[in-house]
C-alpha cells in the first residue's frame, strides 16, 4: 500500500493536447527551436531562403555569436518586484524596445504572411514593418492592424513608383520609414544558387518532390491566391506574377545611383522619421545625422549582403559615442533572446529589430507562433532585467555589461 501511495505522489500524467499547434508550441523553448520546427515543416528551398546568408555565411554566424562576447555585471538586492519593459520609439509607446523588421516575401512561410505578423505585433504593442517586396499590400495590412506600422523602401529606378508607395503608406497611417541603403547589388546567397530558388518558387520535379514531403506547406500554398509583390502588381514587370530570381530582380529594378542626395528627395513627400537601414560605419552614421536623419539602423542585412561586414552589436557603442543623443539607434541583426535586447540597450541602442526570429515562428506555427515568439522575447527581457537588478529600460546603462577579455 505504501508503494502505491509513493507512486501516486510522484507520477503525474500530462493531459492530452489535441490541438497540433499547441502541441508544437509547448515543446519550443528558444528561437533555435522555432528554427528547427520551421526547417522540418518548410520546403528545403523556402527554408534556405529564410535562413541563409551571403557566401560563406561568416557574418550571418557572427551576428548572433558576438552577443555571447558580452557578459553582464548584475547588481543584487534591488527591489525588482515591479519591472517595466516599456519604452517609446520616435515618441510612440512600445511594450519593449523591439521592432519587427521588414522581410520580403513573407507569405513564402505561411499564406497569411504579413497580415499574421502585423496582427501579432499590434497585440504585443510593438512596431511592425512592411517591406517594399511584401506579399500583402499597404492597404491590406492597414485594414487588419491599428498598431504602429513602418514602411521599408528599396529605391527603384522608377522613382515615381517609389513616391507613390511612400505616399500610400503615409495615407494608410504608417508612422516611420526605413530606407534600405545596403543593396546596390544583391549579395551572393549561395544556398539560393544551389537550390535554383526563385520568387515565387517554380514548379518542377524537385519542387513537387519537396512539396510531397512537406504537405502542410504545399496545401497552404495551393489553397491560397498566388504570391506576388502585392504593392506593385501590374505596375512593374517584376511584380512576382512570374518566377524571378532575386538577383535578377535587384539588378533590373534597384537604382545603383542611390546617394545621400536622395534623403532630401524623400523629404519632399515624407515628413515622418527616416531610418537608414544598413549603416555599417561610424562615419556614415555621423553623415546621416548631419543630414537630419532621425534613425540609424545598424545592419548588415542579416548577413545576406557582404560577408565579413561588421556585426551590428559591435557598432552600437562606437556609434553612440560619436553621435551622443542626436539619433535613435536601432541594432538590427543577431538578436535571439531578451538578454540580447538588454545588451544592445546597455551599449547605447534605443531599440533592436528582428526578422528571422518571427519568420521562423511564422513557418513553425503561423500567427500563433509569432504571438508565442514575441511573448518569449518579452519574458526573456523581463527576466534579464530582474536578474540584473534594473527595473526600467531607462535604468539599463553601460555599467551593466562588459566585453569578455
Amino acid at each position: 500500500m505504501g508503494m502505491i501511495q509513493t507512486f501516486r505522489s510522484v507520477v503525474q500524467f500530462d493531459s492530452i493536447t489535441l490541438d497540433p499547434v499547441e502541441r508544437r508550441l509547448k515543446k519550443i523553448a528558444s528561437i533555435d527551436d522555432y528554427r528547427k520546427v520551421a526547417k522540418r515543416r518548410l520546403p528545403f528551398g523556402v527554408f534556405d531562403y529564410i535562413d541563409g546568408g551571403a557566401e560563406d555565411e561568416r557574418t550571418l554566424q557572427r551576428n548572433t555569436r558576438d552577443f555571447s562576447d558580452i557578459e553582464f555585471r548584475p547588481r543584487v538586492l534591488r527591489d525588482v518586484s515591479d519591472v517595466d519593459t516599456s519604452t517609446s520609439i520616435f515618441g510612440r509607446p512600445a511594450s519593449m524596445p523591439l521592432i519587427l523588421a521588414p522581410t520580403g516575401f513573407t507569405r513564402i512561410a505561411h499564406s497569411q504572411g504579413e497580415l499574421a505578423v502585423a496582427r501579432a505585433a499590434a497585440r504585443a504593442s510593438l512596431p511592425w514593418s512592411l517591406s517594399t517586396m511584401g506579399t500583402r499590400s499597404i492597404e491590406e495590412v492597414a485594414a487588419v492592424s491599428d498598431g504602429d506600422k513602418w514602411f521599408q523602401v528599396y529605391t527603384w529606378k522608377d522613382r515615381g513608383l517609389v513616391r507613390e508607395l511612400v505616399e500610400r503608406a503615409r495615407h494608410a497611417g504608417f508612422t516611420a520609414l526605413w530606407l534600405t541603403v545596403d543593396t546596390a547589388v544583391l549579395g551572393r546567397r549561395e544556398r539560393d544558387v544551389r537550390r535554383g530558388m526563385t520568387l515565387p518558387p517554380k514548379i518542377g520535379l524537385g519542387t513537387i518532390l519537396d512539396g510531397a514531403i512537406h504537405p502542410w506547406w504545399t496545401l497552404d500554398f495551393l489553397r491560397n491566391e498566388p504570391i506576388t509583390f502585392a504593392n506593385v502588381v501590374g505596375r512593374n514587370e517584376d511584380d512576382g506574377t512570374t518566377a524571378v530570381s532575386l538577383a535578377e530582380h535587384v539588378a533590373r529594378q534597384f537604382d545603383q545611383a542611390l546617394s545621400w542626395d536622395d534623403i532630401d528627395w524623400l523629404r519632399t513627400f515624407w515628413d515622418g522619421p527616416i531610418v537608414l537601414k544598413g549603416i555599417q560605419t561610424v562615419a556614415d552614421a555621423k553623415q546621416a545625422v548631419a543630414l537630419g536623419v532621425e534613425g540609424i539602423g545598424l545592419s548588415n542585412h542579416g548577413g545576406r549582403q557582404l560577408d565579413d561586414a561588421p556585426t551590428p552589436i559591435s557598432l552600437v557603442e562606437p556609434v553612440r559615442q560619436e553621435l551622443g543623443a542626436d539619433a535613435t539607434i536601432i541594432c538590427d541583426g543577431g538578436v535571439r533572446r531578451g538578454s540580447d535586447i538588454v545588451k544592445a540597450i546597455a551599449l547605447g541602442a534605443d531599440a533592436v529589430s528582428i526578422g528571422r526570429p518571427y519568420f521562423y515562428a511564422l513557418g513553425a506555427a503561423g500567427e500563433r507562433g509569432v504571438d508565442h515568439m514575441l511573448a518569449f522575447m518579452r519574458d526573456g527581457l523581463h527576466r534579464t532585467m530582474a536578474l540584473s537588478g534594473v527595473r526600467s529600460i531607462a535604468e539599463i546603462d553601460r555599467d551593466l555589461v562588459q566585453w569578455k577579455r
